[in-house]
């Protein structure tokens, strides 16, 4: 039989692991991210990924303190991605664009 201690410590190895891979996948999102809301959304993704890392480290440590700071960032990351919703919305049309281009389907016309 397995040591429950062993699988808990593979158990964190692994989710480490793909927190790593979810944070450079997101990353490069938010590096090349064609539109603004592609990028908010990936920050918002990059919240999400960091209150995994610390809830693995908080597992691994055994220290609860990390529950809270892990609920702060995503109150604070909520607020970050309303403000940045807001500011979408509030902004005018971008360079010449007009209010049908941004409303169109993407490929395609607004009219067709």
């Amino acid at each position: 039989m397995t040591d429950p201690a062993i699988l808990v410590d593979w158990a964190i190895q692994i989710a480490l692991a793909l927190l790593c891979l979810s944070f450079a996948v997101t990353v490069y999102r938010v590096i090349s991210g064609p539109t603004l809301p592609d990028r908010i959304l990936a920050l918002d993704m990059l919240v999400a990924t960091a209150i995994g890392f610390i809830a693995v480290i908080g597992i691994k440590t055994g220290y609860t303190l990390y529950v809270d700071i892990a609920i702060a960032l995503g109150l604070v990351g909520f607020l970050a991605t309303v403000a940045f919703a807001r500011f979408i919305l509030t902004r005018g049309p971008i360079h010449g664009e007009t209010e049908e281009a941004r409303s169109a389907p993407e490929g395609g016309k607004a009219n067709e």
